[in-house]
């Protein structure tokens, strides 16, 4: 049983386009809504797979019935959490070459009472749960030490903690000791604060993280694949894609497969990759039929002057 927790869930819009030029009327001839969110995703991935699988979410206004509805309808195990706020949507601009360009709300902002009611949430079926996996950006009226205090309450509790978030976030939760944590190459180079072109960087960047108390690091590189660093040392894999159709939810394809094979090693991040693979051959976050076919390489002598096919650069100070 994995269980995962969306603080900032969403319905998506994912439009697909010829081009994105700036002050144009740009038409997309066709388009599809899901069910999102970091967390959302990965249990949609699982549940797609037959992996056992409850998602945590709060729920509000006419986008929270939407969401409600359409897991329903995906047959999705849930606990929602009541809150006043309507949840967000996003927009997500895909054009033929798989470039996606993503337009986040900041999503609502939940009172003292709410914020308590979903940490109780996200505890309460975690005995005998393999995983407790907190995903995505926290919403207002949540504490920065959202995820610290899940990765302790968990730990306490038995369970492995892995948090795939990103800046203030993430960065209070690395001292509480997470089992896993799952930055994408622009999410680590703002943590570490410089410049991320080398897989050498990402490399260092990963075993910073493990210094302030990450005990692994699996972090995306999109096309360049995936690294993961943790107490056997690097391992760097790839995936070869045919043809890349969105990248909408590869990176949480790429967390939920790496879970469901144990959450470690090589055997993991080979899974891993295959499924972020199979994510990327399709429209939208929702996936199914990992391609075992796949040309997957994973290497534990890396190449640390490769440069990065999307060089990461922190944020302005």
């Amino acid at each position: 049983m994995i269980i995962t927790v969306t603080p900032n869930p969403s319905v998506d819009r994912t439009m697909f386009i010829d081009a994105l030029p700036r002050g144009a009327v740009v038409r997309s001839g066709r388009g599809r809504s899901e069910p999102s969110g970091k967390g959302v995703n990965v249990a949609l991935a699982l549940r797609a797979h037959g992996h056992e699988v409850i998602a945590v979410l709060p729920v509000g206004g006419a986008v929270g019935a939407q969401i409600m509805a359409m897991l329903d309808v995906a047959g999705l195990p849930l606990i929602t959490v009541p809150i006043a706020g309507d949840i967000r949507s996003n927009v997500s601009l895909v054009e033929p070459d798989g470039t996606t360009t993503k337009i986040n709300e900041a999503g609502p902002v939940l009172d003292e009472a709410e914020a308590e009611a979903l940490a109780v949430a996200a505890l309460a079926k975690t005995d005998g749960a393999s995983w407790l996996a907190g995903c995505g950006s926290v919403p207002a009226g949540l504490p920065e030490n959202f995820y610290a205090a899940l990765v302790t309450d968990g730990r306490r509790r038995g369970v492995k903690v892995a948090i795939d978030s990103s800046g203030p976030a993430l960065r209070a939760a690395l001292p509480a000791g997470p089992d896993l944590v799952k930055p994408n190459v622009h999410e680590l180079a703002e943590v570490v604060e410089r410049p991320l072109t080398t897989l050498g960087d990402v490399a260092d960047a990963a075993v910073a993280l493990r210094q302030r108390g990450a005990r692994s690091v699996l972090a995306s590189l999109g096309a360049d694949g995936a690294l993961l660093v943790d107490d056997t040392g690097v391992l760097h894999g790839r995936a070869v894609v045919p043809r890349v159709v969105s990248a909408v939810g590869a990176g949480d394809a790429l967390l939920a497969g790496f879970l469901v094979a144990g959450g470690g090693g090589r055997d993991a991040l080979r899974s891993a990759l295959t499924w972020a693979g199979a994510a990327v051959q399709h429209e939208g976050t929702l996936f199914s039929g990992a391609d075992s076919a796949m040309a997957v390489t994973v290497d534990d002598v890396i190449d640390r002057e490769l440069h990065l096919a999307e060089p990461a650069l922190p944020p302005a100070g």
